[in-house]
């Protein structure tokens, strides 16, 4: 039998999520990454909640009926932001990663309800939110199946040089 797991990232966990944000920058949007810097920046966030919150699903699987086995299967990160429209705050999801081997099969899922259920129970927060690559038209259609709704929303930045 199978079973997802959620748990809370842990700072062993560091090294793993930084290679799977890398590996999902290249992906998605073709971006190469300095793996120090994204190393610390995720050290960084599992070391202050104020920054960030990261999740690692875990696939159990039980072997010969004793044992179980738990592989690690994807990552998912929330981040508040504040509004004053709605005296509340929003949860972002942000570095959703699921390692191919373990794509469509509810790994994302599963880390949503997690953090949708956390989200629900926790007084003051107003919603998910999470923003995706216009041309990532699978991850629409997941997000769309779990309840989410184009927020209408474009996002710009602009984005300072290192001094």
């Amino acid at each position: 039998m199978t079973r997802m797991r959620i748990r809370d990232a842990e700072p062993t966990d560091r090294d793993l999520i930084a290679d799977w944000m890398i590996a999902m920058a290249w992906e998605t949007e073709q971006k190469r990454l300095d793996p120090d810097t994204v190393r610390a920046g995720v050290e960084a966030g599992l070391a202050d909640a104020a920054k960030a919150r990261y999740f690692v699903a875990m696939r159990e699987v039980e072997v010969a009926g004793r044992e179980t086995i738990a592989v690690a299967a994807g990552t998912l990160m929330f981040t508040h932001e504040w509004s004053d429209w709605r005296n509340g705050d929003w949860w972002w999801i942000q570095s959703v990663y699921v390692a191919p081997e373990h794509r469509r099969q509810g790994v994302y899922q599963a880390m949503h309800g997690h953090v949708a259920a956390l989200a629900q129970a926790t007084p003051g927060v107003i919603g998910l939110r999470l923003y995706v690559e216009r041309a990532n038209t699978t991850a629409q259609s997941t997000y769309r199946a779990l309840d989410m709704d184009d927020a209408g929303y474009a996002i710009f930045e602009t984005e300072f040089a290192k001094g």
